[in-house]
């Protein structure tokens, strides 16, 4: 089968180091471009992860005719501004989280995107495929645990460097669109259904005015969802599933190791029981099903209105800290 041509927009570290490789490993994707507003960069990328061409400019790279689908790891505020113009250039687009800055902002892209029926938008919330977290989307579906009463997710790492882009307001920085949006998006992944209604508290950082520590309870009717994410914490991750009749513990729920296996813990009344998942990358999984998707014309698996569903949960959450009072969703 022919593989799909990617193109890489921007030469962010974190793609460097996660995503592009992943993507070289995936079995119907070939990443034959890069751009960067600094060419060196670009070319010095190139050089190191064997990327035949190389662009001075985002708008060269999603205007090149041998492209099929370019990834967009910009920083959060130009998410959705560069997806309209490569989707604009007839590009598949796999967007990184948050698919937008806000509701409205990923309601903008919505409404041009569905000009654009063949052409799919994923957003790159990696996690939830993989093995770890189908398992425990079966697990919750057969039944095995009960009727989930509680979730509760942590999330956080120490980053409190001015010049870092997670710590710019203007460019959408903050722990709330970093990583507070994981535990937003696997509560609603869990549920499989959206909250009624939600309470937030947001503690900003007095210098950078970023929301550096958030915590959030979301109502989802028949059981609730609490979490805490923070960006001048103590790094730590976990994710707790109770239901009534078990619970299931996921030890590294989002950025899991590509390099060995990881682990949940299954206990339904008595014993805990460990159970192992090979070790995989889940960046390469995620290319694989995003390019199936597009060969095959089905739907992908995060869509661009589950990123709306996602990001009006997180203006709640704001809204909420604000207001010091529950906002119905």
């Amino acid at each position: 089968m022919k593989k799909l041509a990617w193109g890489i927009l921007s030469t962010s570290k974190f793609a460097a180091r996660a995503t592009i490789p992943a993507t070289q490993k995936s079995k119907y994707s070939d990443v034959r471009a890069i751009a960067s507003r600094d060419r060196k960069r670009a070319e010095n990328l190139a050089a190191q992860l064997g990327i035949p061409k190389v662009f001075g400019s985002y708008e060269e790279l999603v205007s090149d005719p041998e492209l099929n689908v370019i990834y967009n790891p910009l920083p959060n505020h130009l998410h959705v501004d560069w997806t309209l113009k490569a989707l604009k250039a007839g590009k598949h687009v796999l967007c990184e989280k948050p698919i937008a800055l806000n509701y409205a902002d990923a309601r903008r892209l919505e409404n041009v995107a569905k000009d654009y029926p063949k052409l799919k938008v994923m957003e790159a919330f990696m996690y939830r495929h993989h093995p770890q977290w189908q398992r425990v989307k079966e697990l919750v579906r057969s039944g095995a645990i009960g009727e989930v009463k509680s979730i509760h997710a942590l999330y956080s790492y120490y980053n409190d460097d001015t010049s870092n882009i997670r710590n710019k307001a203007d460019f959408g920085g903050g722990g709330m669109l970093d990583i507070g949006c994981y535990c937003v998006s696997l509560s609603r992944f869990v549920f499989g259904r959206e909250p009624v209604r939600v309470l937030g508290h947001v503690e900003r950082d007095p210098n950078t005015r970023i929301d550096r520590f958030a915590a959030g309870t979301l109502d989802f009717g028949s059981g609730v969802a609490t979490f805490s994410c923070g960006t001048q914490l103590q790094p730590y991750q976990r994710v707790n599933i109770l239901g009534t009749k078990g619970r299931i513990e996921l030890e590294i729920p989002f950025n899991a190791p590509k390099d060995r296996p990881t682990r949940i813990w299954l206990q339904k009344g008595g014993p805990v029981e460990e159970i192992q998942f090979e070790a995989c990358d889940q960046y390469t999984i995620q290319a694989d099903l995003f390019a199936e998707a597009i060969i095959n014309g089905t739907d992908v698996p995060t869509p661009i209105a589950d990123g709306i569903a996602n990001m009006k949960v997180i203006d709640a959450v704001f809204e909420s800290s604000d207001k010091n009072s529950w906002i119905n969703i």
